[in-house]
């Protein structure tokens, strides 16, 4: 059931807004607006900005986190693809949309699964590790001697382990490699042992600085399908000092594969245009390690909450919202979806909005640099003409909401990725992952310099207690502006002309973004690191 309406700390802010400058020309300036009602928001449709702040709200948004919580609880503490809990993530939000009276689709693709696997020490000591399989790994169980190549066990330390073949002169065949991150591709780390007679290899983290990225857990991606025959699993900095130990054995498992079809959700809303179409999406599954309530719940759950208040609106550009699955294993999802549309369906597409961790505990907020102003995009990742106006429309929002904003690498590596690679505009928000806060942060968004922006990142204690409610309620209401705005009109971004935003919206230039990411020493190159593969 939906609850009573509430005015959220932003739509506060909007009710009692006089005046506003220099506005976007995709929302057109228009009459002063009056403080809102506060009821019925399920009753209605919500056409105006100032009516949809008035009930898109933190709370509304949690109540889909708690449904979330309470559905990876009871399916072994996760919501992972291929899994119970996701599928049982896809039933909640299918019922939630229909509902909202949403027209609601599933779209299958194919998903090979991979299990839990596991890394135990036997001696000297015995424990057991957390640990994940490597995309590409092979599969089965090795129990063997540990054999480490050129780590490096000091920090600061720089290491070059396993990157050449003469790393493994002398390597006793049949043993298990233990290499370190740094330096080269994780594909060549393993390839290298392989060839040198290695049944397994565990890559663990750098331990190169004190930040907590390159010392916990580290699982990634050889590149690829089906690159090595061994299985290859990861571990942490601390574990990979323990595995080093003189006299050292170890067992590894990455259970064989199984075909487990997935599904993506798409919900729309058909427009008067129905040839211009906005979409926004966020992924629906977790790591296989937690329940994944900041990443990706609060994407899912925002969009979710935008929905149930958007139930009878009547948009003049049609609204299309997805749930992506498998983004963890590699965007899967997504890139699927995008891959099988035909040229005609993906040139009605007028803009992609991605909104990955929107409520990070020690947040700062981000927008996607689509006008590279602080980051270069990386090579070879392009920047669809547009997507500077996407960007402009969040920058604006944040300045006028008075919230601080930085940048984050135009970088991919999220669900907009096929978008853009499909030359689709896109942008989205970002409030941090598994990168140390520094003290001028601190200084502008609150919170623990030194911390992670979301210390529980890909790990079991992603729960209900991991979000912070107020970058929750600004992200909730910037989601709900930049959909409704540009469901009206995306001249902006793509030329086509649609209507004024009615009750009349007016944003003023962006702020310009604090230049704080500098100081990451290039922890923000990546929207989030869910599966890397430069390692150095």
């Amino acid at each position: 059931m939906y609850r009573t309406a509430r005015l959220s700390r932003r739509a506060a802010v909007l009710a009692t807004a006089t005046s506003a400058v220099a506005a976007l020309a995709l929302v057109p300036a228009g009459a002063a607006l009056a403080a809102p009602p506060v009821s019925k928001c399920e009753s209605r449709s919500n056409p105006t900005i100032e009516m949809l702040l008035s009930c898109v709200s933190a709370e509304g948004a949690t109540d889909h986190l708690e449904a979330l919580q309470t559905i990876a609880d009871a399916n072994g503490g996760n919501r992972a693809a291929g899994t119970p809990g996701y599928e049982a993530s896809v039933t909640y939000v299918v019922d939630t949309l229909k509902a909202a009276g949403w027209s609601v689709s599933i779209d299958e693709f194919p998903y090979t699964y991979v299990g839990p696997s596991t890394l135990q020490q036997l001696t000297p000591v015995n424990a057991t590790y957390p640990t994940g399989p490597f995309t590409g790994t092979g599969y089965g169980t090795v129990t063997a001697a540990v054999t480490p190549v050129d780590v490096q066990l000091t920090t600061p330390n720089s290491n070059t382990s396993g990157c050449q073949p003469e790393d493994f002169a002398n390597f006793p065949t049949g043993s298990i490699a233990l290499v370190q991150r740094g330096s080269c591709n994780f594909s060549i780390k393993a390839l290298n042992a392989e060839a040198a007679g290695a049944a397994g290899v565990i890559i663990f983290n750098a331990g190169d600085t004190t930040a907590t990225d390159r010392n916990n857990l580290i699982v990634g991606t050889l590149g690829g399908n089906d690159i090595v025959d061994i299985p290859v699993v990861g571990a942490s900095f601390q574990q990979g000092v323990a595995l080093a130990q003189t006299g050292s054995t170890a067992k590894i498992m990455v259970p064989a594969p199984e075909s487990r079809p997935q599904k993506n959700i798409i919900a729309e809303k058909t427009g008067v245009n129905d040839n211009n179409v906005v979409m926004a999406g966020a992924h629906l599954d977790s790591v296989q390690a937690g329940p994944g309530i900041n990443d990706n719940g609060s994407g899912s759950a925002s969009l979710l909450e935008l929905a149930q208040n958007l139930g009878k609106f009547e948009p003049q550009n049609t609204i299309r919202l997805a749930w992506w699955g498998a983004e963890e294993s590699g965007l899967i999802g997504s890139t699927q979806y995008v891959n099988e549309l035909s040229q005609a369906e993906k040139d009605r597409i007028a803009l992609y909005l991605n909104f990955d961790m929107v409520a990070s505990p020690n947040y700062i907020f981000m927008v996607y640099d689509g006008d590279e102003s602080s980051w270069d995009a990386p090579a070879g990742v392009p920047i669809p003409e547009g997507s500077v106006q996407i960007e402009d429309f969040f920058e604006s929002y944040y300045t006028w909401a008075g919230e601080p904003y930085e940048d984050a690498q135009f970088s991919g590596r999220s669900d907009y990725q096929a978008f853009i690679l499909n030359g689709i505009p896109s942008g989205g928000l970002f409030t941090g992952a598994e990168v140390p806060k520094t003290v001028e942060q601190a200084s502008i968004w609150g919170g623990t310099a030194g911390a992670s922006y979301d210390p529980c990142y890909h790990q079991a204690c992603d729960g209900i207690g991991n979000v912070n409610e107020d970058a929750f309620d600004v992200n909730v209401d910037a989601i709900a502006a930049a959909v409704l705005a540009f469901s009206y009109t995306t001249e902006a971004v793509n030329g086509v002309v649609g209507e004024e935003v009615p009750g009349g919206f007016t944003l003023p230039a962006p702020a310009g973004e604090q230049g704080t990411v500098g100081e990451n020493a290039g922890g923000l190159d990546h929207d989030h690191d869910h599966e890397p593969t430069d390692v150095g």
